[in-house]
């Protein structure tokens, strides 16, 4: 158990796990080797959606305030910022091809922001009210709510390769076991998207408990994390819900240093070994 809330979107690097702080102006480390969090790094402005690590820097967008900032992973400090607008605070942001990029139009613009200058160089457009935007497979993806789709994008020339058509309303999103992985808000199903194909391959009735959830992949599954049902895993192989754990918290999983990653409630992260989360007894 770790006295810290786990927050949808953490950022992973090679040593922490990054999490946003609710309700509070601030990012914190957490060390993977010993599970010790940092003490708060302000940021000045409260962060919201996911954070995105490269290198010596974690961006870290800032809805309220509208802007985006860089923060510098030795020195813990802001070291600089922009204005951005930041569509939705259940969004993302992502990192591909030296780019961060940034939905920041609900009619559908994903930006493009290079971060040697600070500045927005490019945008791809979308369907409307996207959701969230993910890098994975040498490509953007992005979820939209307008017509339930999946937009693919190239980060080299920002054309559009594929829109696909999904569950309905596609919110969070994530690329793993060889496929895109979306959780649909209009009725808690996940869908899988083949990347090499770019065709939905199934889609999965899960609950419409975990609609609003977070999802994630890693360790040979799916897993889901909801208010009221921390975790839920999928079976890749069979396209099955194999596993569900109803219990307090949940909302927030990441998989990362080979360890499942969950919120289960105000100030509580629990850090639990996949295989033995596997071996229990299915609900």
């Amino acid at each position: 158990m770790i006295a810290i809330q786990l927050a949808p979107g953490s950022a992973v690097t090679e040593d922490a796990l990054w999490v946003t702080q609710p309700g509070g102006n601030a990012v914190m480390r957490i060390d993977a080797r010993n599970n010790t969090p940092s003490a708060p790094i302000v940021t000045g402005a409260a962060p919201c959606a996911s954070l995105a690590a490269v290198g010596d820097a974690l961006w870290v967008p800032q809805c309220d305030a509208g802007k985006l900032s860089r923060l510098s992973i030795k020195g813990g400090n802001v070291s600089a910022s922009m204005p951005l607008p930041i569509v939705t605070p259940a969004g993302s942001i992502a990192h591909a091809v030296g780019s961060i990029w940034a939905l920041t139009e609900s009619k559908g613009v994903l930006s493009r922001i290079d971060p040697d200058i600070n500045l927005v160089v490019a945008e791809a457009y979308v369907a409307g009210k996207p959701a969230a935007v993910m890098s994975g497979g040498d490509a953007l993806w992005v979820t939209s709510e307008d017509g339930d789709l999946v937009t693919r994008i190239d980060p080299f020339t920002n054309a559009i390769v594929a829109t696909i058509k999904v569950g309905p309303r596609p919110g969070r999103i994530v690329f793993g076991e060889g496929a895109v992985w979306t959780l649909n808000r209009g009725d808690g199903s996940v869908s899988r998207v083949d990347a090499k194909s770019n065709k939905v391959t199934t889609t999965i009735a899960v609950s419409e408990s975990i609609a609003h959830g977070d999802i994630a992949v890693g360790e040979g599954s799916v897993w889901i994390s909801a208010d009221g049902v921390p975790i839920t895993r999928i079976d890749p192989a069979t396209n099955r819900v194999v596993q569900r754990f109803p219990g307090t918290g949940g909302g927030a999983i990441v998989v990362a240093h080979g360890s499942v990653w969950v919120s289960a409630g105000p100030k509580v992260t629990w850090r639990l070994d996949p295989k033995l989360i596997a071996a229990l007894r299915p609900e």
